[in-house]
């Protein structure tokens, strides 16, 4: 029995891309995974430090009246709001200064009024009332912006190892 030629490819066939990109295509992939692992890393150095501190004062904390802010501003981007400041306690030990970065979402617009507050017993967790009015969308803003980063890394580097073809 003779076999007949296979048949030409109807035009519903999915063909794979050519090896000739894979290696671009992984490169660009890469690259993505280290960008939006910086971002990471920028949560968890500039901004979780301060939501993890003002949750251990947020009970105990107090207007001080002895304390300053310099250097505070505030920027939005369509619905997420980052501000930075830096904050000035006069204690009897000294003076703490500790730069605070606070991100939350919200649709307000304008000017925020910012009061410094701290706990007595932790001055060094000098904070403001704006970041302690702000704790808990801080915190879901905090964590839903590093989870959904995770998740887009794992998915990148999914796409890679699930993809042989690409990387070939």
């Amino acid at each position: 029995m003779t076999r007949s030629p296979d048949p030409a490819p109807s035009p519903d066939t999915l063909r794979l891309p050519p090896r000739g990109r894979g290696r671009l295509n992984t490169l660009w992939v890469l690259l993505g995974v280290v960008a939006l692992g910086g971002i990471l890393v920028a949560c968890a150095v500039y901004t979780a430090p301060a939501v993890v501190s003002d949750w251990q004062v947020r009970a105990a904390a107090k207007p001080a009246e002895q304390a300053r802010i310099s250097d505070g501003r505030c920027s939005a981007k369509l619905f997420i709001h980052i501000c930075d400041a830096t904050l000035a306690l006069r204690t009897p030990d000294g003076t703490v200064t500790r730069r605070v970065n606070y991100v939350f979402s919200g649709i307000e617009a304008g000017d925020y009024r910012v009061g410094v507050m701290a706990d007595p017993a932790r001055p060094d967790f000098v904070t403001t009332d704006l970041g302690l009015d702000r704790l808990w969308n801080r915190t879901i803003t905090l964590l839903a912006i590093a989870g959904l980063t995770a998740a887009a890394i794992v998915g990148a580097l999914l796409s890679l190892v699930r993809t042989p073809r690409a990387a070939g």
